[in-house]
Order: structure tokens, then sequence, then C-alpha cells
């Protein structure tokens, strides 16, 4: 049962990143947006059982909690802390799910996966760690032609500079080695 080693806020104030002691996924990104998308996914469940929660992010050693901005964090931070420390530590299964994670990636052309690497790498390195740290991460879930799909998670998922600001320096940034691309968020 994973510890909660320290609780930070976000950049969204709606948002909460609980840090914790022990992972619930090995590199396997769970991101949910309502309760019936997270109704088999046992933690998601339980945390969006609770009222105001709105969205549920974890990966590796910590969790994103995001509420609709009608409760106390210092009340709705207690209660969504029962149901982290019952969640089981991550598995076999978390290896599994992210082995299996970008099926999309084997339907691109030899070239496409090149620029998509070449992408990731870019996207490791400069922007990941940033959101991150402020309890969120971007999800590619498509490249075609000149035009890149992006899903922001967690935090940065209902956070409004990362819809405009953050989703044009992206574009920006990758513009460095794909001068046509387009980055769109979906």
């Amino acid at each position: 049962m994973p510890k909660i080693a320290d609780i930070e806020g976000t950049p969204n104030k709606n948002a909460l990143k609980f840090i914790l002691k022990e992972p619930l996924t090995w590199g396997v990104a769970r991101s949910y947006d309502n309760a019936e998308a997270a109704q088999n996914d046992p933690l998601a469940a339980a945390l969006f059982d609770i009222d105001h929660v709105t969205n549920v992010f974890y990966i590796d050693k910590w969790i994103t909690v995001t509420q609709d901005g009608e409760a106390n964090w210092q009340d709705l931070a207690r209660e969504v802390a029962d149901p982290i420390r019952a969640a089981p530590p991550a598995s076999e299964q978390s290896k599994e799910i992210a082995e299996s994670a970008n099926e999309f990636i084997d339907q691109l052309s030899a070239e496409d996966q090149k620029r998509l690497e070449k992408i990731n790498i870019m996207l490791d390195e400069e922007v990941r760690p940033y959101l991150q740290h402020d309890g969120g991460d971007l999800h590619i879930l498509g490249l075609e032609g000149n035009i890149l799909k992006i899903h922001y998670q967690g935090a940065c998922g209902t956070c409004p500079s990362s819809i405009t600001g953050t989703l044009r320096g992206i574009e920006h940034m990758l513009k460095s080695i794909e001068p046509d691309i387009q980055v769109i968020a979906c």
C-alpha cells in the first residue's frame, strides 16, 4: 500500500499532486476525465466516488487529483488520501500495458516512426519534465502528415494555460525539427 510522502500544489489551483513512496505503475500513465472512464480502475473509481473529484491522473510514484473548484482542498485532500493509501502497488500488469500503450506507432511508416522518435526525444527532454513537475503530462495520440495530436493529462488537462500558451510553446519548439508541424490538443 503506497504511503504518501508529500502533497504539492500545481499551477492549476484545482489540482493537487500526491507524491508516493512506492510506485502505483511502472511507466504506465492512467488518466481519467470522468467516473465512467474510470470504472475498470479501482483506485480511480474510488476517487471519483468522492464528491467534487473531476479528474484523476497517475503514473509511477505520483497521482494528481483535480476537483471542480467547489471543495476546500484541506478537507478534500484528507478524503482522497484514504483510497490512495489503500491502492495496490505496481504490478507485472503495468509492464504489459506499457508495452502495448502506443499501438498506433506500429502502423506508421518507417519514416514517420523516425519523425515521432525525434519528437518524443524533444518532448521527453524539454516538455514532459515540467508538465510532470506540475502534476500533469501529455500523451501523443497520433501523427498524421504534419499534424501531431496530443492529449494533456492530469493537472494540465484542465489548466487554461496548457491549452493556449503551453500548446503554442510546444509547437514552436517542435518547429525546430519539423518546420511544418501543427500541434493539436485533443
